[in-house]
Order: C-alpha cells, then structure tokens, then sequence
C-alpha cells in the first residue's frame, strides 16, 4: 500500500481527516463529509477500504491493495468511481 505518510498525504489531498485510531495502531479511520464518506486503512492487510453510501439505506465500498489504485480511483469523476466499484484492485 505505499507508507503510512505517502498515504495520509493522499488522503488530506483529498479532504480525508482522521477521526479514530485502534489502541494498538494497525487500523485507523478517516472521514470526508463533504462526500459522506469514511476509509479505513488496516496495516495488518496492507490495504484501504473506502465506504460511501449511494443512496437512503446503501452502502457501498471498494478496497484497495496499492496507492497507485487509490489514486487514480480518487482522481476519477464521481459516477466514474462508482461504475468502477466492481472492479479489483488487489496486488
């Protein structure tokens, strides 16, 4: 997944703030209003969950295994992301 400083500098370029760690560190939790949305980063899997809800009583979410893939998924278009939250982004 890249450094954890690669990957909170990627996350605050993308109005993301942390909002609650795990007592031991390997799972932190961030939050963008603006979009209603909330990521978790789980250091044990090397990976990154975003979750954002598409509509009243949806839930929807994708997981990244690379920061190359959760950037690029960042930079696209909204309804480009979630025509894309089939698709893997695994190593």
């Amino acid at each position: 997944m890249g450094t954890i400083q690669n990957l909170k500098l990627v996350l605050r370029e993308n109005d993301f703030v942390e909002v609650r760690r795990s007592e031991d560190g390997t799972i932190a939790w961030f939050c963008k209003t603006s979009a209603n949305m909330r990521l978790c980063i789980d250091i044990l899997t090397n990976s990154a969950t975003v979750f954002w809800t598409p509509g009243p009583a949806k839930l929807s979410s994708k997981t990244f295994h690379t920061l190359d893939s959760l950037k690029d998924w960042f930079a696209l278009p909204k309804e480009r992301q979630l025509e894309t939250m089939n698709d893997s982004h695994k190593l």
